[in-house]
């Protein structure tokens, strides 16, 4: 008998999948070897940065067209705007662990 996981799901960020399967060898995860890995997170990292200023920008438009007095919902901005703040913290905590990273590799000695 199998027994499922009680609860709610983690929350996700726009565009950023969560592999549930837990830890899997590196052949697995990558068939494609580092290059197809630097390549996927360049292009995800691009496809973010991309998300986050459309969520920025249809947030500045909402507040411009309430600040002119056109019809939209107060609630329907304000969503708009976490949702930009949100991705902005998030964009923001990934540049700095790649820093921090990128600090830690350059102490290194060879």
């Amino acid at each position: 008998m199998s027994i499922g996981p009680i609860g709610p799901r983690p929350p996700r960020a726009p565009g950023i999948e969560i592999d549930l399967a837990g830890p899997r060898p590196a052949s697995a995860r990558d068939p494609g070897g580092a290059g197809a890995a630097a390549a996927s997170f360049g292009s995800l990292l691009k496809d973010s940065l991309t998300q986050l200023d459309a969520l920025q920008k249809q947030a500045d438009s909402n507040v411009a067209r309430l600040a002119m007095g056109e019809s939209v919902d107060l609630h329907d901005v304000t969503i708009g705007l976490e949702q930009a703040s949100l991705g902005f913290q998030l964009v923001t905590q990934v540049r700095n662990k790649l820093v921090e990273a990128y600090q830690e590799i350059s102490r290194m000695q060879v």
